[in-house]
């Protein structure tokens, strides 16, 4: 891979992790279009390191309070405030995800990863984003959360396995279909995908250095990735505080659309 495809696969993975239109289906989509060799999963997932980055980053504040929190939770044994019961609902919220990871490691890396598939499950995922969106109530503020949402939230994350669905657009539709705000359900979209990225890129990243060691475009794609992760952040969140998600469903739709027509031309 040269170091401009590891840049444009790094932008990529930054936009496409936290804005609801699927990382793993443009990174699996890209080399397709383009003809480039596809770098596999185990590049894709190198490149979360850059997006980790991004929201520790981005959300440092919140970590540090939920970091003594959590200290708080495990001497009290108990949960008193927002933040500590916060705590326990992203660790509810992380575990249905990693079952999934764990199960359907193989078939992410092979089957999932047909353009036919992904393209399909684009458009209807952005579908039911436009509806969920544009029905629900923003009647419930993030404080407002129970373990119920929480474990819904976490098995909705359970299908973004499937490239297409996105982790952040399911998880972001579901808060949305519990009636929290567009502003809340992201936030707790992206605090949750602190652990299950840093778990996949755990098991992954030692593999990838081991094989390819630390090459120069793998580095400009971390550096991307993180860079353009903060950005779509901090973007969203702006914007979500007086527009829908209407616009990534549309285009999640424009571009399932689009692949599709390429696919069966091809």
């Amino acid at each position: 891979m040269s170091p401009f495809q590891a840049l444009v696969m790094g932008i990529i993975q930054g936009l496409g992790e936290f804005l609801p239109i699927s990382s793993s289906a443009h990174l699996t989509l890209a080399p397709w279009l383009f003809h480039w060799d596809d770098p596999g999963l185990g590049f894709d997932v190198a490149l979360h390191v850059g997006t980790l980055v991004a929201v520790l980053w981005y959300f440092r504040a919140e970590w540090a309070r939920l970091i003594h929190s959590a200290i708080s939770v495990i001497s009290k044994r108990r949960a008193d405030t927002d933040e500590e019961r916060r705590v326990i609902y992203l660790a509810i919220a992380t575990v249905p995800g990693g079952i999934a990871g764990l199960l359907l490691e193989k078939q992410a890396e092979h089957a999932f990863r047909d353009p036919r598939l992904i393209a399909s499950v684009l458009i209807v995922m952005g579908i039911i984003l436009w509806i969920v969106d544009k029905s629900s109530s923003e009647s419930r503020a993030l404080g407002e959360m129970s373990w119920k949402d929480a474990l819904l939230i976490g098995l909705a994350q359970m299908f973004a396995i499937v490239p297409g669905v996105s982790r952040s657009g399911s998880t972001i539709t579901a808060g949305r279909a519990l009636k929290l705000t567009r502003e809340g359900a992201a936030i707790f979209s992206f605090l949750m995908s602190m652990p299950i990225i840093a778990a996949a890129a755990l098991l992954k990243v030692p593999h990838v250095l081991k094989t390819e060691g630390l090459s120069t475009p793998l580095l400009i794609g971390v550096v991307a990735s993180a860079v353009s992760g903060w950005i779509a952040i901090s973007v969203l969140l702006r914007f979500v505080v007086t527009r829908s998600y209407g616009i990534f469903a549309m285009y999640r739709v424009v571009v399932g659309l689009i692949v599709l027509y390429i696919a069966y031309r091809r």
